[in-house]
C-alpha cells in the first residue's frame, strides 16, 4: 500500500526549517527587539517610551508582477527591497516612523537559494528604513503555485505622536515638487510584460548607458523614509503623496484637501529613459500618467517660503527633484488635477 506523507505531497517541513535557520544567520541582533524570535509564534517590539500618546500606523503591499521580471532575469537580490519600500513609503506619507516589518512568501516549492536572496533584499530594505524585520511566513503551496514561481506580501507598522500633530492648511500657490524615482519602482509591470511578450523584446537589450531593459526594470524602489520624515519634522512640507499604482492621477488626489486642486506643468517634467522606451510602443500620455510614476516616486507640497530650506535638505540626502506645479483654489471643481503642457518622450 502506498504511504502518504506531507513531503510526498509537495511540502518539506525540513527545508522550511533550514530556511528559518538561514534567516536567523542573516539577521543581526536588533536593539529594538525585546527578544529575537525568528521562527517562533510571534515577534515582540518595545515602543520608545519617549513618544507621547503613540499612534500605531499600519501598511501592507506587494510588488505585483515585477516578480516575473526577477524570474526571467534570475535575479532575486533586490525584490525584497521593493517589498519593504512599497510599505514604508506609504507609512511616511502619514508622518509615521517605520518600526517593524513582516514578510509573506508563497511558492509552489521552496528554493533555498532563491529564498535567501529575497530575504537579503528584505533585510537591506529594513536597514534603509531604520526598521526591524520582526518575522514572517513562508508557505509552500504545491498544486496551487508553480514550483518555480513565488509571490510576496509585506506588512509594516509605524508610529507617530498623537500630540505633535502637524496638519497645516493647503492654500493657493503652494508649490508641488517631485522627488525623482529610481525607475518604475513596483508598478505598471503587467503592461510592461505585455509589451515585452507581444513585441518579443530581449531583456538583455541595452537602451540606456549600457544598462539593459531587464536591469532598468529591476532597479529597486527608492526608499524615502529619512528625507520625508526629516522634512515633516522641520515642518518644511505640508503633505506628500507616494506615487504608485494609479500614478500621479490617483495618488496626488488622495493627499489634497477639498479647498484646492493641483496644476501640474508637464513641460517641467523630467522623463527618464525607461519611460520614454515604454511610451515608444504607443502608450498614450494619459495612460502613462495613470499607470507609472513617470520619474517621480514622491510628490510633496510646500509653502514657497520654505523652498530654499527644502533644496538644502535635498542636497543633504543627494536627491534630485523638480518643481512641477502649484495648488489653485478649487472653486468646487470636480477635477482635482489640472495638467498643462506635454511630457517630452523624445530622446
Amino acid at each position: 500500500m502506498k504511504r502518504f506523507s506531507y513531503s510526498n505531497s509537495g511540502v518539506s517541513i525540513d527545508k522550511g526549517n533550514q530556511f528559518v535557520s538561514q534567516i536567523k544567520k542573516l539577521i543581526k541582533k536588533d536593539k529594538h527587539l525585546k527578544k529575537s524570535n525568528i521562527g517562533g509564534f510571534s515577534g515582540e517590539f518595545a515602543l520608545d517610551p519617549k513618544i507621547k500618546k503613540p499612534i500605531l500606523v499600519g501598511a501592507t503591499d506587494g510588488v505585483g508582477t515585477k516578480i516575473e521580471i526577477a524570474n526571467l532575469m534570475n535575479n532575486h537580490r533586490t525584490i525584497g527591497i521593493d517589498l519593504v519600500a512599497m510599505c514604508v513609503n506609504d507609512l511616511i506619507v502619514d508622518q509615521a516612523k517605520p518600526l517593524f516589518f513582516l514578510d509573506y512568501i508563497s511558492t509552489g516549492k521552496l528554493d533555498l537559494a532563491k529564498g535567501t536572496e529575497i530575504i537579503k533584499g528584505i533585510i537591506e530594505g529594513c536597514k534603509k528604513s531604520n526598521c526591524s524585520l520582526l518575522g514572517g511566513e513562508t508557505a509552500e503551496h504545491p498544486g496551487v503555485d508553480a514550483n518555480n514561481k513565488y509571490d510576496l506580501a509585506g506588512f509594516c507598522v509605524g508610529v507617530k505622536s498623537g500630540i505633535k500633530k502637524f496638519n497645516p492648511r493647503l492654500k493657493k500657490n503652494d508649490l508641488i515638487v517631485g522627488i525623482r524615482s529610481s525607475g518604475l519602482h513596483s508598478n505598471g509591470f503587467s503592461l510592461v510584460r505585455k509589451i515585452i511578450k507581444e513585441k518579443k523584446i530581449r531583456l538583455n537589450k541595452k537602451i540606456d548607458k549600457n544598462k539593459t531593459v531587464g536591469q532598468l526594470l529591476l532597479e529597486p524602489t527608492k526608499i524615502y523614509v529619512d528625507p520625508i520624515l526629516d522634512l515633516y519634522s522641520k515642518k518644511l512640507i505640508k503633505t506628500c503623496a507616494h506615487i504608485t499604482g494609479g500614478g500621479i492621477t490617483d495618488n496626488l488626489t488622495r493627499s489634497l484637501k477639498s479647498n484646492v486642486i493641483a496644476e501640474i506643468d508637464l513641460n517641467k517634467w523630467f522623463v527618464p529613459k525607461i519611460f520614454k522606451w515604454i511610451q515608444s510602443y504607443g502608450i498614450s500620455q494619459s495612460e502613462m500618467l495613470k499607470t507609472f510614476n513617470c520619474g517621480y516616486g514622491m510628490l510633496v507640497v510646500l509653502d514657497k517660503a520654505n523652498l530654499k530650506k527644502f533644496e538644502n535638505l535635498m542636497k543633504k540626502y543627494k536627491l534630485d527633484y523638480d518643481t512641477l506645479g502649484v495648488l489653485l483654489n478649487s472653486n468646487k471643481s470636480k477635477k482635482r488635477i489640472k495638467f498643462i503642457g506635454k511630457l517630452d518622450f523624445n530622446d
